[in-house]
């Protein structure tokens, strides 16, 4: 036992314990090191309550809860009543409407979005009293609805323009009643296109103003009478009541006069003429270049063209 002992290298303790010592202060220092680069550690950033009740919230509930907290209660009634009334019609509709092909209206964040900013932009401006602005932002919903499934909210938002007691004689107001024009015309209520496309004729006159994309407002309801008082004349015409026919006939060629569109002018004055020769008043017909067959006479429509 005492010769293995021998072979053994002698170990000094004292040493021993001191290259211990050094090497856990040196592994002490280095975490030291590393915890002072790195910072002290910290819990990851958490969500506020409001945040996580946006995420848990449907579309419908988050937009309308922004509305209320920053103070737009009437824009959130009209939200919701624009929903109310959705979802009352779809409850009733025929199958294969064509509004039914788009989801319903509480379904498409964008399309609330759209309509809460401006509503409340508009009701914004109402409480300062800016009322052409009020009727600008009602307007840009109007036209941003161009979807033939949206035609109900076009209407809705063009009629929150004309309708209303205080800034329906602005600029947006009368863009808005020469847009109702066009859109009665085409669903063919000729009596609510011609009343709206006359007040957008005098507001325009009164005003010089032009519509959103730079056209003169005058002008373009002219155009659209000029086709309204012609649609109109066509029932008294096919019923042989002349007079009617051409009262109404000389109504849309005065509009025609005004629209400064040469070909509606003499359009115009070539079916004031075609419906004298019908009344059997072939002089006056022929005044205004209508031949006995019904054609025109040479030269007579470039004179009521130019």
């Amino acid at each position: 036992m005492n010769t293995a002992v021998g072979f053994l290298p002698e170990i000094n303790t004292k040493k021993s314990k001191q290259r211990s010592s050094t090497y856990y202060s040196r592994m002490k220092q280095t975490k030291e090191s590393l915890r002072a680069r790195l910072g002290p550690a910290r819990p990851a950033e958490s969500l506020t309550r409001k945040e996580i009740a946006l995420f848990r919230s449907s579309p419908k509930q988050s937009i309308c809860v922004r509305l209320l907290q920053e103070g737009f209660h009437r824009s959130f009634s009209e939200l919701v009543s624009l929903l109310r009334s959705d979802q009352d019609w779809r409850a009733t509709a025929e199958p294969g409407s064509l509004r039914l092909r788009a989801p319903p209206l509480v379904e498409q964040r964008h399309k609330m979005e759209t309509i809460s900013q401006h509503l409340s932009l508009a009701e914004e401006a109402e409480r300062t009293g800016i009322w052409s602005t009020v009727c600008e932002e009602r307007l840009l919903l109007g036209r941003f609805f161009s979807d033939r499934e949206d035609l109900w909210l076009r209407f809705y938002f063009y009629h929150s323009c004309t309708d209303r007691e205080k800034g329906r004689f602005s600029r947006a107001a009368t863009e808005a009643r020469a847009c109702l024009t066009e859109l009665y015309l085409d669903r063919g209520e000729l009596e609510e296109a011609r009343q709206q496309g006359e007040l957008c004729r005098k507001q325009a006159e009164d005003g010089g103003w032009l519509d959103s994309d730079g056209r003169p407002l005058k002008l373009r309801a002219c155009r659209d009478l000029w086709k309204i008082y012609r649609e109109l004349a066509e029932a008294p015409l096919a019923a042989e009541d002349h007079k009617k026919a051409l009262t109404l006939l000389h109504e849309g060629n005065s509009r025609a006069a005004e629209s400064e569109d040469k070909h509606m002018k003499g359009e115009a004055a070539f079916q004031v003429g075609l419906a004298y020769q019908r009344a059997g008043d072939h002089s006056t017909a022929k005044k205004r270049g209508i031949l006995r067959g019904g054609g025109r006479v040479s030269g007579e429509v470039s004179r009521h063209v130019s």
